[in-house]
């Protein structure tokens, strides 16, 4: 920090202190002025819907729907009600984002890839195969202008989009027989959603989009071949090693996948101001609270699969990787020189992890390569 850069950080911190101490003394004066409060009509009551993409009670996700509605309750005093369905209850999995849109419901509760068809910028705020991890992609979102441009991009949706979550590094998937080359990912059949499914596709593999509680029985029944899904936690709960032998890391595609949390446009403008930004509260309680108990349970549900179950953790082979990653700037390249909004989500995106990769050298790298937990 030069001389020029000191001096103005340190006024303008001066000018911090001397604003507080200002405003204690003239709240302790003999003539203090009263703040202007909100107008807030405790008579009035709202009855909301909350529609989402995962089973119902669907742990971490789905429990954290059902926080969220309990939150917003509690800070409004019960002003505020909102009932959540999970996918299938209501409407189907997959249209929870047409239901929010149409104000058929208020709030919504998914992640952005599943609407790839109708905004393709979506994506992009979801996950990118080989990009930001969850710190990383919260970074962007309250930092980097991540939120503002998906605010924008979803606003002739008639939606607010939230940060509503975040499953941190997935793993790569289930499969029934092993990934020695590129050759095993020809003709198999995969459950793999996003910008990674078009890629698992150029490498010669087909993706097919299957709702949560559809993929069980999908692989099971020799439907599909494989699946990736979420992490150990999630995917123990499923099942998925009763029907699948391999379980392979890392996931490339999905390295730290944003849930997102949608509001009716409308619907949110007509509420009084305070219950706005206690949705808002609550939707970042909720993008925090379900990062961290992901995290929290992956851990532990790793060693269970591994030492109780005998699942085998395969890490995919060197060039089967490079190929994925070959593939993935070619499928971005694609879809930003097809969609305006795309390409600008994806330049934000890439430049903010840039900046992210020329700082983690200098920290979080160095550390987990060099030092572990104390004996």
């Amino acid at each position: 920090m030069n001389t020029t850069n000191r001096r103005d950080f340190l006024l303008k911190s001066g000018a911090v202190i001397a604003g507080s101490s200002l405003a204690t003394a003239c709240s302790t004066g003999d003539s203090p002025q009263k703040a202007q409060a909100p107008y807030i009509n405790f008579n009035d009551t709202f009855r909301w819907k909350m529609v989402t993409t995962w089973p119902p009670n669907f742990p971490i996700l789905g429990e954290g729907c059902n926080q969220f509605a309990q939150w917003v309750k509690e800070m409004s005093g019960g002003r505020m009600e909102i009932t959540v369905y999970g996918g299938g209850e209501l409407v189907p999995a997959l249209e929870v984002f047409d239901a929010v849109s149409s104000g058929a419901v208020e709030v919504g509760h998914g992640a952005g890839y599943y609407w790839a068809g109708k905004i393709p910028a979506a994506q992009v705020f979801a996950t990118v195969p080989f990009g930001m991890n969850a710190q990383q992609m919260n970074a962007w979102y309250i930092g980097g202008g991540g939120t503002e441009l998906w605010q924008e991009t979803y606003r002739d949706f008639n939606l607010i989009p939230y940060p509503g979550g975040n499953t941190g590094m997935q793993m790569g998937g289930w499969f029934n027989q092993e990934i020695r080359t590129l050759e095993d990912i020809q003709g198999l059949k995969m459950r793999i959603p996003g910008i990674g499914g078009k890629v698992f596709n150029r490498a010669g593999g087909t993706s097919v989009l299957v709702a949560g509680g559809e993929i069980y029985t999908n692989l099971e029944r020799g439907v599909i071949d494989a699946t990736e899904w979420i992490g150990p936690f999630h995917d123990y709960q499923m099942g998925f090693y009763q029907v699948a032998k391999y379980y392979y890391y890392p996931g490339w595609h999905e390295p730290g996948t944003a849930l997102e949390l949608t509001v009716n446009k409308e619907k949110y403008e007509a509420l009084p101001s305070d219950l706005q930004n206690i949705i808002a509260t609550a939707a970042e309680r909720l993008n925090n609270w379900s990062l961290c108990r992901s995290e929290a349970m992956n851990s532990q549900y790793a060693v269970k699969l591994a030492e109780e179950e005998g699942v085998q953790f395969r890490r995919f082979p060197d060039d089967v990787l490079a190929t994925f990653r070959k593939y993935s700037e070619e499928v971005v390249a694609d879809l930003t020189g097809q969609d305006p909004l795309a390409k600008r989500a994806y330049e934000s995106y890439a430049t903010f992890q840039q900046q992210m990769a020329q700082y983690t050298p200098y920290n979080e790298q160095i550390y987990h390569s060099n030092f572990g937990a104390l004996a």
